[in-house]
């Protein structure tokens, strides 16, 4: 559950709309720590072969999840990903991603397929 804004957002509503698209492979939303809103919502995505992790491609998304999902739910921050850590038997380790992303937000690092909506 990621709390943001005193909104309690599933991720799975988010994951199952950029699974719709046809770029995407794979995705895991978690919340990334933001000072005011306590979390922002934060979209890992796998991409299918062949295509290519572009700022262009991100607006893309981001303009997709504004029109399938409510404001609140839309994900600020997009990063394009290898591969999501998983389990033994194939679920995705959320906390895994979350704990890495506390980290990087600590120490202020931009990861080099990140991508911020232009509305924030």
């Amino acid at each position: 559950m990621i709390k943001s804004s005193d909104y309690r957002i599933g991720p799975f509503e988010i994951e199952s709309v950029l699974l719709e698209l046809d770029e995407v492979l794979e995705s895991a939303v978690v919340g990334s720590p933001h000072p005011i809103r306590s979390q922002e919502v934060k979209a890992f995505i796998v991409l299918t072969s062949g295509v290519t992790a572009t700022e262009e491609l991100a607006n893309k998304i981001f303009h997709y999840c504004k029109g399938h999902v409510a404001p609140y739910k839309i994900p600020r921050i997009i990063e394009f990903v290898t591969e999501l850590p998983k389990t033994i038997s194939g679920k995705i380790r959320r906390v895994e991603l979350r704990a890495a992303e506390e980290l990087r937000k600590a120490m202020k690092e931009k990861r080099e397929h990140e991508y911020f909506s232009t509305k924030r």
